[in-house]
């Protein structure tokens, strides 16, 4: 390649992620999910597209999406509330072990005795078309406002169910799954869930110590350490132990966007610049990878019964039997079996037979390509509507507060970044109101394009920011004040219990 082509390369890459950029903004006034444009054009620029692109490198692939995977799944453990996903945890982990198996007996039974398809490619249908996808999960769920609890099990098990899907679509392509045996393999998936979830926990407990005494020289550096740290979970676990890099990379995630780290806001707008383009890469290349000359109508309707299978039987009797345990409502039993919204994750999956060369995995590729188009084109729309008719929509959303926090080295403090958002009943209440640790200031508030100093009778107001200075001793007390007043008002703490939980 000489620099002539380079430029070319540069030019055409660039002019293809402007305008996903702008379809970013096209997709949510349509209220589409934004891979189906990524994919769409991933077929037109592909070798039946006008932009006739030859790309047929399954194993290119396979690579390639496995990495687009680990960053997102490293954006949504960085933006997850821990205060949400920790209740839900158990309910996560069973949705990703035990309700996968339910859904891969159902599409397996489906494949074979109503399709007539043989065993290797039903369980390979079932495993490949079982686990949420974490893109799309954590896209949708940041613009449908539901109660924590039912965001925070989506989003644990789409975290979590990468690992038994993987390994169960690996040992079924390469032909092991019959010689491990059952019992075999669900230890195995235990081991490399539950090992791969505490070598990530080590490894951001021990990175957020370190990342907090670090005095780094820009603040530009905290998000490439804080990337490079999860992308260690992710390939030490997998390397070095040959447990779950995607169950530590996640965990790791996890606790990293728990800690209060120099930069936070700062560190999660690069992560989520970062995801937004693997995902564009992701959906695109699989579009390309596509061929729609290949499609037939057998293939639609394959992908039709199939995705019956999973998404309403399947994900209805896995939901069921997992969250059976939890006494869950029938509202948000629903919800969570509608939510499990399918994207890149089961056409990355789909590559796996693909690059091992399993008699009829283009077949199985093409399948699940139609299947997720079709379902995501369902699901996605329709989660708002579902969430408001079936009353799950968290009231409380509007009222939380962005806070970032930047190290004050020299002066023992900590700088937070306080933006008030416009349902915040932060707005109308006054400084003094806030009743903040001893020796904290406000030391500057920042309304419209006007910045002054305030005093204690001024009145916060919607849209506002706030530079707070807070000892480091007391800053996560502040932290907790401040958010505490943000979803109960002046009166927070005032009365017993309620007050006590706030804080």
């Amino acid at each position: 390649m000489d620099v002539e082509e380079l430029d070319r390369i540069l030019l055409a890459g660039a002019a293809v992620l402007l305008v996903a950029v702008v379809a970013v903004r096209l997709s949510a006034r349509l209220g589409l999910p934004s891979l189906l444009i990524y994919l769409g054009m991933g077929l037109l620029l592909g070798e039946a597209g006008p932009g006739h692109i030859h790309f047929e490198d399954a194993q290119l692939a396979h690579a390639l999406g496995f990495a687009a995977l680990v960053i997102i799944l490293i954006e949504g453990g960085l933006t997850t509330r821990w205060n949400e996903v920790r209740p839900v945890m158990p309910l996560g982990l069973v949705l990703a072990t035990v309700g996968v198996a339910v859904s891969v007996a159902v599409v397996a039974c489906v494949a074979h005795f109503v399709l007539g398809l043989s065993w290797q490619l039903s369980v390979l249908l079932g495993a490949v078309t079982s686990p949420t996808d974490a893109a799309a999960v954590f896209s949708v769920l940041r613009r449908v406002p539901v109660r924590p609890r039912l965001r925070g099990a989506l989003e644990a098990e789409s975290g979590l169910n990468d690992a038994p899907t993987v390994l169960l679509v690996t040992l079924v392509s390469t032909g092991e799954v019959g010689e491990k045996g059952l019992l075999s393999f669900a230890g195995l998936v235990v081991y490399e869930l539950v090992v791969g979830a505490l070598f990530g926990l080590l490894i951001g407990w021990v990175s957020v110590g370190l990342i907090r005494r670090m005095a780094l020289g820009s603040a530009g550096l905290y998000p490439l350490a804080v990337l490079s740290v999860a992308f260690i979970s992710y390939a030490g676990g997998s390397v070095l132990l040959h447990v779950s890099g995607f169950a530590a990379v996640y965990v790791t995630s996890l606790v990293l966007g728990r800690a209060e780290l120099p930069h936070r806001m700062a560190t999660r707008s690069f992560v989520d610049g970062i995801a937004w383009l693997a995902q564009i890469g992701l959906f695109v290349m699989l579009g390309l990878l596509a061929s729609p000359g290949r499609f037939r109508l057998n293939d639609v309707l394959v992908a039709l019964v199939i995705g019956i299978a999973v998404t309403v039987v399947g994900r209805f009797a896995s939901v069921a039997i997992s969250a059976a345990p939890f006494r869950l409502p029938w509202a948000e039993k629903t919800f969570i079996a509608w939510a499990g919204l399918r994207g890149a994750v089961p056409i990355v999956l789909a590559t796996i037979p693909l690059a091992e060369g399993v008699p009829h995995a283009d077949r199985i590729f093409d399948v699940v390509f139609v299947l997720v188009l079709l379902f995501t084109l369902l699901q996605g729309p329709s989660l708002p509507w579902l969430a408001k008719r079936l009353g799950v929509l968290d009231e409380n959303a509007a009222h939380e507060v962005d806070i970032d926090v930047a190290p004050l080295e020299s002066l023992g403090a900590d700088m937070l970044q306080v933006h008030v958002p416009s349902e915040s009943r932060l707005a109308g209440v006054e400084i003094g109101e806030l009743r903040l640790p001893p020796g904290v200031s406000v030391s500057l508030v920042i309304r419209g394009e006007r910045a002054f100093v305030p005093d204690r009778r001024t009145v916060l107001r919607a849209a506002d920011a706030m530079l707070v200075v807070a000892p480091s001793p007391v800053r996560e007390q502040t932290v907790r004040r401040l958010r505490a007043v943000s979803r109960a008002g002046r009166l927070a703490g005032w009365f017993g219990e309620r007050g006590r939980e706030q804080h």
